[in-house]
């Protein structure tokens, strides 16, 4: 009877074996609904795109569509749409790394309350915010009524570049923000002082220890601004003249003027492997970061 018992009773190994197998069927339940999600949600309409923009009107297939979205005005309209994605990533980089870099050096208190000034606008629609910039920058906005006593004023600040790159800027400057205090709040301030300590003037020490410690986030605010711009595209419509289309106003009027639902699949799938690269960029330049730490610690 022992050792019937002794034979039938599970061993730990065994118990444990089919406590994790239970473990990995729950996960596995759990992970079921997200995993559907994925591929309803994003998996099957990406390649839907993709198959798209390789099929011709007779239903086989070309690289057609691809050739057309790279030559010509369509060309042009790239090229437009990666210059002010870079100029809205620059002048997003230059006011957000000042914004941030005062309100670093608050007291958590009052960098709170800044941070709060700085991301609540960003919850009001970008309609109505874009809406407000029309308004401000118009002949006879705030702006203009302000820089009256200048020559030449009234200035063109709407319907071109100028707007477009003020628009975008003002959208993408939370995030950039964002990012950056997260990064200079996290830098030791005792280097700094060490620096200083060592006979160092503000310059150098800006230069050769402060800069390089926040790199990494200035890297990654100005390609996260960057990706996030080449798709945006309320403000570039509305602020923006004809020089101005970007590739989402381009896929826009393909689809709902012409109905050339393969030239936009197509125009989608170039403006998706760009934000894919963008965010690899991203990915490698966060790593090199993360290993430059590691080093400087050891």
């Amino acid at each position: 009877m022992a050792a019937t018992l002794t034979a039938t009773a599970p061993t730990p190994a065994r118990s444990r074996k089919l406590l994790a197998s239970r473990r990995t069927r729950v996960g596995i339940l759990y992970a079921l609904p997200v995993v559907v999600y994925l591929l309803v949600l994003f998996v099957y309409p990406i390649f839907s795109t993709l198959f798209l923009s390789l099929k011709n009107t007779d239903g086989s297939l070309t690289l057609h569509w691809y050739a057309d979205a790279l030559t010509g005005i369509n060309l042009s309209v790239l090229f437009t749409t990666l210059r002010i994605s870079a100029e809205t990533a620059l002048f997003s980089l230059l006011f957000g790394f000042i914004l941030a870099n005062a309100i670093s050096r608050l007291k958590p208190l009052w960098a709170g309350v800044a941070m709060l000034i700085v991301v609540v606008p960003h919850f009001i629609s970008a309609l109505v915010r874009t809406y407000g910039w029309i308004i401000l920058l118009g002949d006879k906005g705030l702006v203009n009524e302000t820089l009256g006593w200048v020559p030449g004023a009234p200035f063109q600040l709407l319907y071109n570049e100028i707007g477009v790159v003020i628009g975008t800027t003002s959208v993408m400057l939370p995030y950039t923000v964002l990012l950056l205090y997260g990064v200079m709040r996290g830098v030791d301030r005792r280097l700094l002082a060490a620096a200083a300590s060592m006979g160092a003037g503000r310059v150098t020490i800006f230069r050769r220890v402060y800069l390089p410690l926040v790199a990494p986030g200035l890297a990654s605010a100005g390609l996260l601004s960057f990706i996030l711009s080449l798709g945006y595209y309320i403000t570039p419509a509305l602020m923006g003249g004809p020089n101005q289309t970007m590739i989402a106003s381009l896929i826009n009027q393909q689809v709902m003027k012409q109905n050339q639902w393969n030239g936009a699949a197509a125009e989608g799938v170039i403006l998706l492997l760009l934000t894919f690269a963008g965010l690899l960029l991203v990915r490698l330049i966060t790593s090199l970061g993360a290993s430059r730490k590691k080093r400087s610690a050891s």
